[in-house]
């Protein structure tokens, strides 16, 4: 592997490779690395050569959302200082990993993922990463993580979940009801753009280039996302009823939510300190069908990304987390 300086500075290093599926088609996918310029010994000291010890380091991967990638340092950081290697995948038509002419944020199937996951965890463990790995994932990359794990048990210790898409506005009601008319186009025009208000709400309050306080780059995650396609949400929808029937997921799963939604079509103040993209009551809900041991922690004035938040709202959210990971992460 040929690692590359990363997009966030020296401190980060990014690996580009190439993945077929069981379709037989060839997807591209970035993973990224945290290398602290400081680590505790038995860790690596530089970009290149491991440090010689017989004890194998924890790792964590993380999934990012729709229309997203990977950008939020701290939370490399934090991972770190909880004694993990901290690894994100920019997925197939996503940030790092776009391609001219490809649609961005496009899959007809959230399986698609699967193998360029599964090449990700391959080279974290050939780095020498302790198995079976964290799975953290945001948003779609909360639900492609959680199916990803139901399809590979044992691959996963535990699974962190930030605000996690499991279910459609409203009700499983909703859901079916958008599946039988996102249906048939999805099946002879799978790459249709559905006419949709464009809505830059959430961007507005996160964007430096609005009203938050994170540098975003908008060729990969632009302020309005990316089109929303017939395949795309025919796909998600699929993984919507799945959760809904059960995971039955035997790790231990955390569940990061804001303590309210504020997703109308207009702009409101409440936007600042509530979840603005999802149903954040019905994904609480829906969060008991993932598995045995599941925690849902809901924070007040959290945002869609509850690690995106205000800093004393995030403060809050890596403290539930830690404490999350004392219980079952063996972190002390």
């Amino acid at each position: 592997m040929e690692w590359q300086r990363d997009i966030l500075g020296e401190e980060f290093e990014s690996y580009a490779f190439s993945a077929v599926g069981d379709d037989a088609v060839e997807r591209t996918a970035t993973l990224v690395r945290f290398r602290p310029a400081h680590q505790e010994s038995g860790q690596r000291e530089s970009s290149q050569e491991p440090v010689a010890s017989t004890k194998p380091r924890r790792a964590v991967l993380f999934l990012h959302g729709w229309s997203d990638y990977f950008f939020n340092v701290d939370l490399a950081r934090f991972w770190s200082s909880a004694g993990y290697d901290f690894y994100a995948l920019d997925m197939h038509n996503h940030g790092r990993s776009l391609r001219p002419g490809s649609p961005g944020g496009y899959v007809s199937d959230l399986a698609d993922y699967d193998a360029e996951i599964e090449t990700a965890y391959r080279l974290i463990g050939q780095e020498g990463a302790a198995a079976p790995l964290t799975l953290m994932g945001h948003s779609t990359g909360g639900l492609v993580a959680a199916l990803w794990a139901s399809r590979h048990p044992g691959a996963v210790s535990q699974l962190i979940l930030n605000s996690p898409w499991l279910e459609m506005h409203g009700s499983a009601l909703v859901r079916r009801a958008a599946y039988g008319m996102v249906g048939p186009v999805a099946r002879f025009r799978p790459e249709a753009v559905l006419r949709l208000p464009p809505r830059g709400f959430y961007w507005r309050t996160i964007s430096s280039a609005a009203e938050g306080e994170w540098a975003l780059d908008d060729q990969y995650r632009p302020p309005m996302a990316f089109p929303v396609r017939a395949g795309w949400l025919s796909a998600v929808l699929a993984g919507h009823a799945r959760v809904a029937r059960g995971l039955n997921l035997e790790v231990p799963v955390l569940v990061l939510l804001s303590r309210g939604s504020a997703n109308g079509l207009f702009w409101s103040e409440e936007m600042r300190r509530t979840d603005a993209v999802l149903d954040v009551n019905v994904i609480a809900a829906r969060a008991l069908t993932l598995g045995r041991t599941v925690t849902v922690e809901r924070i007040d004035g959290a945002l869609h990304d509850v690690f995106l938040s205000q800093a004393a709202v995030r403060a809050d959210a890596y403290e539930r987390l830690a404490r999350w990971l004392v219980a079952y992460g063996g972190t002390a």
